[in-house]
């Protein structure tokens, strides 16, 4: 292999081109590089934060919901507590309706049995008055009658 003048000439243009590289193209291709560093070191920082953030969205949601069950909870234990209030209220307005009518029907029953007896005595009052009169063998004027009754009814009541 002869060194000759193309060799140099080749080696010479090689030189001046890693040159011509060095100086022109690779700032412009090491500022390039740098700013799509700076660009996906951006986009993983902003990812993180993303993250971050649905973690923290998540979070409150849990948060959220936990507070909206309990309250819920709350919420049917108060109306469960108000439907047994209301409950016992008609239970009891029940009872009492029931002790009227029981304590109506007793006075009713009562009423009844006082007539009952007053209605026996005038009949007993009646027949001992037949009796009487059969037993006599003639009639009992009015006023005998209602003498008769008075003292009856004295000596029954």
């Amino acid at each position: 292999m002869n060194l000759n003048a193309t060799l140099f000439g080749q080696m010479i243009t090689f030189a001046i081109f890693v040159w011509f590289t060095m100086r022109v193209i690779w700032p412009l291709l090491s500022t390039q590089l740098e700013t799509r560093k700076q660009i996906i070191a951006d986009g993983l920082a902003a990812a993180e934060e993303g993250r971050k953030i649905l973690a923290n969205a998540e979070e409150a949601a849990k948060n959220k919901i936990h507070e909206t069950r309990a309250h819920c909870y709350k919420l049917l234990e108060e109306a469960d507590k108000e439907a047994t209030k209301i409950l016992e209220a008609a239970r009891a307005q029940a009872k009492q309706e029931h002790d009227d009518i029981i304590a109506a029907g007793h006075t009713a029953v009562a009423r009844a049995v006082s007539k009952a007896k007053s209605d026996l005595q005038e009949q007993v009052v009646d027949i001992a008055i037949l009796g009487a009169e059969k037993i006599l063998q003639r009639s009992v004027s009015s006023q005998d009658h209602t003498d008769m009754l008075r003292d009856l009814a004295k000596n029954l009541g």
